[in-house]
């Protein structure tokens, strides 16, 4: 039994769907930011950076959503969640959650978690307002250059469609239009229909209103 600690609305929802998909038995605990659960001894014991994801395995736990991801593909095979016959389209794979990771997730947390990086008003105030640019620039290069469609990686669904999918999902409260990208729009559109999206929706909605 894995445990996942996941907040609603984060990008925990794409190891969520991730588990969701892959049949492995799991339990959600939810880390409630509202009451600053994540600074609690109790979570930093599994994510001492504070955040969210965080996977409980019988090794350990597992932090980075690259990383929980790519155990999930490889603990689950039998889902075919990644190529995990073939080492350059895994590091393709690889290559595309580390984008997301490293410069997607971080354009986006320049507005909502500027104190991150810089602490004068005007620093913030410039970083939040170059934010939707950023998101528009990255999500170009995911339209143009990394999406392979109809999936991400071509004609098989991976694990990398969970995490652009959750980052699309952020679009729209970045003030970008996800129809500026035709591609992702459709992929992001096709997503929604598949059952375990739809049951780690639902779940993380019920968390949100709980």
């Amino acid at each position: 039994m894995f445990t996942l600690f996941f907040s609603p609305n984060a990008c925990s929802l794409a190891s969520h769907i991730a588990l969701a998909e892959c049949g492995l038995p799991y339990q959600l605990r939810r880390v409630n930011f509202a009451k600053d659960e994540q600074r609690s001894p109790d979570y930093l014991k599994h994510n001492p950076n504070g955040r969210v994801p965080a996977l409980v395995t019988d090794k350990g736990t597992l932090i980075e959503s690259p990383a929980i991801l790519a155990f999930i593909a490889q603990a689950a095979p039998e889902a075919k969640l990644a190529p995990l016959d073939d080492p350059f389209q895994f590091a393709r794979m690889q290559g595309f959650n580390s984008f997301i990771a490293s410069t997607v997730h971080v354009a986006y947390a320049h507005k909502r978690r500027g104190y991150r990086w810089a602490e004068k008003p005007e620093s913030l105030e410039d970083m939040a307002a170059k934010m939707p640019r950023n998101m528009e620039e990255s999500f170009a290069v995911i339209e143009n250059d990394l999406f392979k469609g109809p999936y991400v990686l071509g004609e098989n669904y991976s694990v990398a469609d969970c995490y652009l999918f959750t980052m699309a999902d952020w679009l729209g409260g970045a003030g970008v239009d996800i129809n500026a990208f035709p591609k992702v729009a459709e992929h992001y559109r096709r997503l929604r229909q598949r059952p375990a999206v739809q049951r780690a929706l639902e779940t993380e909605k019920e968390a949100a209103a709980a």
